[in-house]
């Protein structure tokens, strides 16, 4: 394929899970797929101007396409045994079976193609944020596809599991403070910005936007497509961005769907990932009107969970995600029928020492 000299505009139309098609039209390349419905846009298509559009940057495109396959439309799937009730049901999204093995797969996809098509990220610049592992784990499998370079403010309690496969996926790691949790990790990740900031691409998952969009256009429209008939969304509150995302727009398609807020019910809990938001600091993109209700939940409780769901179901399931289903069960039993949807945010592979405590 032969690219005229000189500038161009890239041009990106907005449809959010068509296949990409660069083809030449005069002076510009045009992407049929909006690989970009979050951009600001005008008259509906989003136009790039790139001085000069290499070999590279095409190749960079359609290897961004092929990680985007690999991200999303996850199962949804009854909870059968666990937990039965005549006019209910409890569903789960099993988010895990996707690139980078966590919900988070999708935020990373979100921020970063987001980053590259506003020139925030680019050849020369290094990715770098503050994580609990998952989100990590994800900017770290995008950029080793992508040929980005990732480094990573995580709390050195994290389990050993994350920090493998974080050293595997080639992503440098920069240790800080168990006490002070992914609030000290930002700290560190801000400082490390401010001292260099010809060197990083901060991507601030907890203020970015783009994290809460990615369950707004990819999520939500797959549980609704799914499962028109739901009546309770549960989820709990870490970057706040599934909640946020989800419920933003089953407001806007189901309005009459209950949004039930988890979060843990004291400061130190073993939910890793969650935030006790009285006494943490509250991400920038939480929306805090946007919950019909709050509950609070017990280590202890989603740790019998955990028992449970790998007795009954053959789950296998991380404390995020058991404290998420703890949730969903929990509204299931006090209604008298509906259809109750949570997200599994990932399994217990990366578990290992909580794993061996709970067994």
């Amino acid at each position: 394929m032969a690219y005229a000299e000189g500038p161009r505009s890239v041009v990106f139309r907005d449809f959010a899970h068509s296949h990409c098609d660069y083809r030449e039209t005069g002076s510009s390349v045009q992407d049929r797929g909006a690989f970009f419905p979050f951009l600001p846009q005008r008259n509906n298509t989003i136009t790039m101007h790139i001085e000069h559009l290499t070999h590279s940057d095409i190749q960079l495109w359609s290897r961004l396409h092929q990680v985007g396959e690999q991200i999303g439309r996850t199962p949804l799937c009854p909870v059968r045994r666990l937990f039965s009730k005549k006019n209910v049901q409890v569903l789960v999204k099993k988010e895990w079976e996707q690139l980078s093995g966590s919900v988070k797969a999708r935020a990373a996809f979100f921020i970063i193609k987001s980053a590259l098509a506003n020139g925030a990220l680019h050849r020369g610049k290094v990715l770098l944020d503050a994580t609990s592992g998952n989100t990590g784990i994800a900017y770290a499998a995008i950029g080793q596809a992508l040929g980005i370079p990732v480094v990573l403010c995580l709390p050195e309690n994290a389990s050993a599991e994350r920090k493998e496969i974080l050293r595997a996926l080639g992503a440098e790691i920069v240790y800080t403070s168990r006490f002070e949790g992914t609030d000290g990790a930002q700290e560190v990740a801000r400082e490390l910005t401010q001292t260099y900031p010809e060197r990083y691409f901060y991507a601030d998952q907890y203020s970015n936007d783009n994290n809460w969009l990615a369950h707004y256009h990819t999520t939500a429209l797959e549980i609704v497509q799914e499962r028109p008939d739901i009546t309770h969304f549960v989820a709990g509150l870490g970057t706040t961005g599934t909640f946020t995302g989800i419920g933003r727009r089953l407001r806007e398609l189901k309005p009459q769907v209950r949004l039930i807020a988890l979060q843990p019910n004291v400061a130190l809990h073993g939910l890793e990932g969650w935030k006790h938001l009285e006494t943490a600091v509250v991400p920038r993109i939480y929306d805090p009107t946007l919950a019909d209700a709050v509950e609070e939940i017990d280590t202890a409780e989603a740790y019998e969970i955990i028992r449970a769901a790998k007795r009954y179901e053959g789950l296998l399931l991380s404390p995020s995600a058991a404290a998420n289903l703890a949730g969903a069960l929990r509204i299931a039993e006090r209604i008298a029928e509906g259809t109750v949807v949570t997200v599994l945010p990932d399994n217990a592979d990366k578990y290992g020492e909580v794993m061996k405590q709970i067994f």
